[in-house]
């Protein structure tokens, strides 16, 4: 906790060293001291000094422990500070209860003790309070709503709903207070109260389409389906537009296992144009996700985004969500382009930026990559992690020293207490001086970064990899690939760099249980992984099986010379 500092230290400062004459005597002094203190805590408040604030009104409480409002906010602070444990929490709710035993009948103090009583567990002590605060406050409604809350936590029922019948008789009937009624006959299992309650409200309107879905969800609740379709009809009848009503019966139908109707009905609530967009977000979010898993065909969820984009072609949200659901189909020209009319309508989105710029990338359009990191740069000046993915973009296009000149900038930029992120970027430096064919200066580049972060395993891998290519320091390849593969046992690219060093040390054996696993743990093997396959096979004499891996290997990279040959064999 800092210290409080500039004029209210002065004002402690002074506090105590004038002399105790200038105060009074005895209790009194050290009770106007305790006032003053307090009213120097609601300044510093009212300045947004939260730490000074604090510590004053710990000093004002502990200069008179009878000041009960300074108990009160001291209480309230220890109770809304983060990292309070229970200790903490019942001590703050011990010196809120001196405010409330002096002052039961201070509004704000009170409902909140209630309130904090109620989360900490001390349900009659929140019910005692705030029984007392209706007491006195009889005019104040919102008191009651609070009551009928908590007896309905504590599990009394019935008063609870005797106090909603209270509120009822001054405010009318509502939607909200009869669901609060109708969930506690549910929470009794009381079917009859239950239903007649909700029949009570729908005879004042049977027409209104909100009451019929109520009463439809009440007959569901009961295991009355065919009552509930019917309620539901009603609703869609009034009101064929809304979209909620669609929803509602789409849950029915869930709920009893009609997958075609939930189909329709859904379809229909999310083409419709009165449903919010958020609304329309979560469900198409969870349609979407069933669609995928019961491998159902794109079609209906791309005619979906298509009517919604025609409906709301500015919601960003809604471009956003088609992007991730092409992304998932691998189809990412189609994803980068829903990404792209997203980041027009939000082009200060700097997520928005990186997640296109890695979307080209897995469309091995590095160009494209880097004209969107440009873009975001103009955005985002000061991203780091741009500049972090504009240097490989350039690697991938083999324009090392662009990508040399990005990773010095990165690394400007870079704090130089960073050590994670600088051992990240000098790793990448090392990666395009070995392209470059300088492996001197790659391997002592690499030394770096591993100084600055030992455990970097993406610098270990690749300096073992290219060590193993080199046919250098193999033994030193060798135990960084196994440290490497250690921390991440089921990583196909550190398996594979593992067995590949293995290989080139001669222990085909093992080599070859290692690029299996590698395989194994491999959902779209690379043409490398399939290539290095084919050769430990070949170095133990499975000729065909190897020949069967470069071919495979030839299917992902049909223009390798070296794959050609080999699969010619």
């Amino acid at each position: 906790m800092k210290r409080f500092r500039n004029i209210t230290l002065l004002v402690l400062a002074l506090l105590l060293v004038v002399p105790a004459m200038m105060w009074g005597k005895g209790d009194e002094a050290a009770r106007r001291k305790s006032s003053y203190i307090f009213l120097e805590a609601q300044n510093e408040k009212s300045r947004d000094q939260a730490d000074a604030y604090f510590d004053l009104v710990r000093y004002a409480y502990e200069l008179d422990t009878t000041n009960t409002t300074a108990a009160f906010y001291l209480g309230h602070c220890l109770l809304t500070m983060r990292g309070a444990n229970k200790d903490r929490y019942e001590r703050a709710l011990s010196l809120i209860k001196k405010h409330f035993d002096a002052h039961p009948d201070d509004f704000y103090e009170t409902t909140f003790y209630s309130d904090a009583c109620m989360m900490l567990g001390h349900t009659d002590e929140a019910l005692t309070a705030l029984k007392r605060l209706c007491a006195s406050n009889p005019e104040k409604l919102e008191l009651q709503a609070r009551l009928a809350e908590a007896y309905a936590r504590t599990g009394d029922y019935a008063r609870s709903t005797a106090t909603l019948d209270t509120i009822e008789l001054h405010h009318g009937q509502s939607f909200q207070l009869t669901s609060k009624k109708i969930n506690n006959y549910v929470a009794l299992n009381d079917t009859v109260q239950a239903i007649a309650e909700m029949r009570r409200l729908l005879d004042t309107a049977p027409r209104n389409a909100r009451y019929n879905m109520g009463m439809a969800g009440v007959m569901q609740q009961f295991g009355k389906s065919d009552s509930a379709l019917h309620y539901l009809n009603v609703a869609q009848e009034v009101e064929p537009n809304n979209g909620y009503t669609y929803l509602a019966k789409a849950e029915y139908f869930q709920e009893i296992g009609d997958t075609v109707a939930y189909d329709q009905q859904i379809y229909h609530a999310l083409t419709s144009e009165n449903l919010e967009v958020e609304s329309k977000l979560g469900v198409l979010v969870t349609y979407i996700r069933q669609q995928m898993q019961n491998g159902d065909s794109a079609r209906r969820a791309v005619q979906l985004f298509d009517v919604m984009l025609s409906q709301h072609p500015h919601e960003a949200d809604i471009h956003q969500l088609y992007c991730e659901y092409l992304m998932a189909h691998d189809d990412y020209k189609a994803a980068a382009e829903q990404q792209s009319y997203a980041l027009d309508i939000n082009p200060t989105d700097a997520n928005g930026w990186r997640r296109l710029m890695i979307i080209d990338m897995m469309d091995d359009n590095y160009p494209a990559a880097i004209r969107a990191a440009e873009r975001a740069l103009e955005y985002n000046p000061d991203s780091l992690d741009l500049y972090s993915y504009i240097a490989p973009a350039y690697y991938q296009m083999k324009e090392y020293d662009k990508a040399l000149d990005i990773y010095q900038k990165a690394l400007a930029m870079t704090d130089s207490a960073d050590v994670m992120t600088r051992s990240d970027l000098i790793g990448g430096m090392g990666d395009v001086y070995f392209e470059r064919g300088d492996t001197v200066k790659a391997f002592e580049v690499y030394g770096q970064a591993l100084e600055l972060n030992p455990l970097n395993a993406g610098v270990m891998n690749n300096y073992a990899y290219f060590l193993s290519l080199s046919g250098l320091r193999l033994d030193e390849a060798e135990r960084m690939a196994a440290t490497v593969i250690k921390m991440y046992p089921d990583n196909a690219t550190y398996l594979d760099t593992y067995a590949w060093v293995l290989y080139k040390k001669g222990d085909t054996a093992k080599a070859l249980e290692y690029i299996r696993k590698a395989i194994a743990n491999d959902d779209s093997p690379s043409s490398d992984l399939l290539e290095h396959y084919g050769d430990i096979l070949e170095r133990d004499g499975q000729h065909d099986e190897a020949v069967k891996q470069w071919k495979r290997a030839l299917e992902l990279d049909p223009d390798s010379k070296t794959l050609k040959s080999k699969a010619n064999q």
